[in-house]
């Protein structure tokens, strides 16, 4: 090989390990596929790629829900993402409820990036004219689905509210609910879920609906966050709908190096009106919202100081 030729070889060598060497691969964690959460993964993913000029390349996971993505905090390692409400991280570090004897001293180490969409309760019943008040529910045939955290805070707001002797629960599954109401097998349902949910637009998109609002004392008495869903959102509605919701974090861990964790943070926020523009969920994520993160990565404190963001001592 001639003496050039070695020299470019050598170069492309270099130049090859040096591309190789910026690329991270980061793994994603949310929720099952087919889902809205999962749907953001795969826009998130594609988003960082965009932002990092392909330095970040994020693979999306199917997940059964939170408690397994948080669990899987104790096998994995720095290039780890996954969401999780904030009150599941309280209790894999304080070893209750489904992590009752299954603590580890992983998840004293996650640390939190970015808020994503929250998982928002809607209150959907047939028909444009009526209440729009969660009274609307009286003496209605009402679906909750089973076992997911929109049935189980649905079925606490009915009895919270003295509705629960006025109403009957239907016995449906979920995914159900469009094609029933339309049927007129039920007169509403409820569901949690980011905004604008898919079951809703499908609900309103064959038929008249309304959505209801909680008055400001019940939002209080839920002990849930307040979440206003904007005006036309849904198609025939008019005004903004008060509701509660549970925040949803993307986390990693202290394993994450400083620059990764800032590369993303960075990434997210600089993609998120993009991300708005094209699925409107994200559009409901602000920088209002940090304020409220607790244990945050390093590398994400970074980012928010040089944008000149508040954050939680």
């Amino acid at each position: 090989m001639r003496p050039w030729t070695q020299a470019a070889f050598a170069g492309a060598l270099v130049l090859a390990a040096g591309a190789a060497q910026a690329e991270t691969r980061l793994t994603y964690k949310s929720a099952k596929t087919g889902t809205s959460y999962y749907q953001m993964g795969v826009e998130l993913a594609e988003a960082t790629k965009v932002a990092s000029a392909g330095d970040l390349v994020m693979t999306v996971e199917e997940s059964q829900g939170s408690v397994q993505n948080v669990m899987e905090v104790r096998a994995r390692g720095a290039d780890y993402v996954f969401t999780a409400p904030p009150s599941l991280i309280d209790a894999a570090q304080s070893g209750n409820g489904a992590f009752e004897g299954k603590s580890g001293p992983q998840f004293a180490e996650i640390r939190s990036l970015f808020p994503i969409p929250s998982l928002t309760m809607h209150f959907v019943v047939a028909g444009a004219e009526g209440p729009k008040t969660l009274e609307a529910l009286e003496g209605k045939n009402i679906l909750l689905g089973k076992g997911s955290f929109g049935a189980t805070e649905g079925e606490k707001y009915l009895e919270l509210f003295g509705l629960m002797d006025n109403v009957t629960i239907a016995d449906a599954e979920l995914s159900n609910a469009g094609d029933a109401l339309k049927n007129g097998q039920i007169d509403g349902f409820v569901t949690a879920g980011s905004f604008p949910a898919p079951n809703v637009i499908e609900a309103a998109a064959s038929q008249d609906v309304r959505l209801l609002s909680l008055t400001e004392d019940q939002v209080e008495e839920t002990g849930q966050t307040r979440v206003v869903i904007p005006a036309d959102v849904y198609p025939g509605q008019s005004g903004d709908i008060v509701t509660t919701g549970l925040p949803v974090i993307a986390y990693t861990t202290t394993a994450m190096d400083d620059d990764t964790a800032y590369e993303l943070t960075k990434a997210f926020w600089t993609q998120r009106e993009k991300m708005a523009e094209t699925a409107p969920w994200w559009a409901g994520v602000t920088m209002d919202q940090v304020a409220a993160l607790q244990a945050l990565h390093p590398g994400a404190v970074r980012y928010y100081d040089e944008a000149g963001v508040a954050v939680a001592e």
